[in-house]
């Protein structure tokens, strides 16, 4: 037997003899999760203010990452101005926004695909914590919508945006859609790139098992546009929002390959 068969006969027998201990960890971490999220849905049933809710909602989120191990690390949180602002960020799992309802002050609100407006208990908590829904196929509902997020934006709130409207099993970034940049140059408002790095160990694209691991959030350069028109200003953004973002994740563009996507998450 080759020393190459040898090994890979340890990595089997290896994975044989943690796979129970997986599955204990998985169950621990989903049975937490439901709990947590139970608890912070009857806080924002209960707490008037949207600002209260979401800060319930991102004490709920810390306490999730931290008893699931799972720890958060931060980097350059200064670089996100105390005014308003539109973070985008590269999408790489289910728990990504549960990642920046952690990371990011209350004053957030978040840009959701319209279809979790309708799943039961999701989409009731989502509107207590007054995120926005966006349409992404019917285009007369999806201009409303963007009409309606542009206002939000105008008055004053910050938005997170994941510019990609997915995310795929092959780690790399997809083309990104113009809107969160489109509202940002319309609002007069910079944007923050952001990297969310470990959450494709610890929600996979390929598997509904949680693991343990790192979480490694980082904030980018803020950008802002002279454009004198908000269309080539939102162009601009984009354009320089993901060359920053996908020159720091370290991961191949995903642009000119077509790779099959492990969801429809926004």
């Amino acid at each position: 037997m080759s020393v190459r068969d040898t090994d890979s006969s340890v990595t089997v027998v290896r994975r044989w003899l943690m796979a129970p201990f997986r599955i204990a960890y998985g169950i621990y971490a989903l049975v937490l999760f439901l709990a947590m999220a139970l608890c912070v849905l009857l806080a924002t049933l209960g707490l008037p203010g949207v600002a209260r809710r979401r800060a319930a909602a991102r004490a709920g989120a810390r306490a999730f990452f931290w008893a699931a191990g799972m720890p958060l690390t931060v980097k350059s949180l200064d670089r996100v101005p105390q005014g308003q602002c539109v973070v985008v960020s590269n999408h790489v799992s289910y728990i990504d926004g549960v990642v920046y309802t952690a990371v990011l002050p209350a004053r957030f609100g978040f840009v959701i695909k319209r279809e979790m407006n309708s799943v039961p208990l999701i989409g009731l908590f989502l509107r207590r914590l007054a995120h926005e829904f966006v349409e992404r196929f019917n285009r007369h509902r999806g201009a409303s919508d963007a009409r309606r997020v542009l206002r939000t934006a105008i008055n004053g709130s910050s938005l997170v945006f994941f510019p990609e409207g997915t995310f795929t099993r092959t780690p790399g970034l997809l083309k990104f859609h113009s809107g969160a940049f489109m509202t940002a140059a319309r609002a007069g408002c910079p944007v923050v790139p952001a990297i969310v790095r470990g959450t494709r160990t610890t929600l996979s694209p390929l598997s509904h098992w949680p693991r343990p691991g790192r979480i490694v959030v980082e904030f980018l350069t803020p950008l802002t546009t002279t454009a004198s028109k908000s269309d080539a200003g939102a162009v601009e953004l984009r354009d320089r929002a993901r060359e920053a973002i996908l020159r720091s994740l370290g991961e191949p563009d995903l642009v000119e390959t077509k790779p099959a996507p492990a969801s429809e998450a926004a």
